[in-house]
């Protein structure tokens, strides 16, 4: 796969992304971080870029902006419980339609539209994602028990790259819905990821949204604490969990990084914190008590 001509200068600017060729990373994208077509370019440029490379990128998808937009379109209620979406069955039917025949849809387009070759998938798909359903409370709302990787293999192996809905399944055949991040964190564990890449649409985890003062490396020992004291809510719970549970499970680095930032990506592959890294190498850099 050759490098598009209007990335060769960005790669002069990130040397460092020739020393990576076969890290496998596996990059979430969703959010308010896809709703800019520019930005949405951008970001699958990258990801060609680093296939390119001889890296092996993993694209797994949520589409909530989406999601959220057609129940309001059917006028079926829209409801969060602790940054999960409550999935009623009128809901999960919604969640589909729009996660695989949209924007799974649309993602592997642009990949090719800028020189990848990507195959779109749910974790539906070969029983990728085997699920239970987490509660009665939340609905259709799926916890993974298992993720089976020989579809992402085999595509990885062909030269293409995987782009993943966030859907499950169980032993009966009924489809979950998979919060992304969770998803995300899961898959990247799976695949015994070098580097979990979660894009959105903030800087980073930060003390304060509004002052936007980022904390730049969280150790993991320090987030009961930060979610008890509330800098850790709503629907950065689960994605500060998936982080959490990566690292637990063997990923090499977690990172949670702007989306709306132009090639925030290939920043990510820098030897200097960008957004907030997760691990448990050092201690927290940035926590305001």
């Amino acid at each position: 796969m050759a490098i598009p001509n209007n990335l060769d200068a960005l790669l002069a600017e990130h040397p460092y992304l020739r020393d990576c060729a076969g890290q496998l990373v596996v990059i979430k994208y969703g959010g308010n971080a896809m709703v800019s077509e520019e930005l949405k370019e951008a970001v699958l440029q990258d990801i060609v870029l680093l296939k390119a490379l001889g890296l092996k990128p993993v694209l797994s998808h949520g589409g909530g902006p989406g999601i959220n937009a057609m129940l309001k379109k059917l006028d079926i209620p829209v409801q969060f419980i602790n940054g999960l979406r409550y999935t009623s069955d009128e809901t999960i039917d919604v969640v589909e339609a729009v996660l695989i025949g949209q924007v799974n849809t649309e993602l592997v387009s642009l990949l090719q539209k800028f020189g990848g070759r990507a195959v779109g998938l749910s974790g539906v798909s070969g029983n990728m994602y085997h699920c239970h359903q987490r509660s009665e409370e939340l609905g259709l709302v799926g916890d993974i028990d298992y993720v089976d990787t020989s579809a992402i293999h085999a595509i990885l192996e062909a030269g293409f790259i995987p782009v993943i809905a966030p859907l499950g399944t169980d032993s009966r055949g009924l489809v979950f819905n998979i919060n992304g991040d969770t998803a995300a964190g899961k898959l990247a564990s799976a695949l015994g990821a070098d580097k979990l890449l979660l894009l959105t649409d903030i800087e980073g985890l930060c003390n304060s949204v509004e002052k936007h003062d980022v904390i730049s490396y969280l150790n993991v020992e320090d987030v009961p604490r930060l979610k008890e004291c509330g800098t850790i809510s709503g629907g950065m719970i689960p994605k500060v969990d998936c982080c959490v549970t990566a690292i637990e499970e063997g990923v090499g680095s977690v990172h949670i990084i702007d989306g709306r930032k132009p090639h925030s990506i290939l920043e990510a592959f820098g030897e200097e914190d960008f957004g907030t890294t997760i691990g448990t190498a050092r201690e927290s850099v940035g926590i305001k008590e």
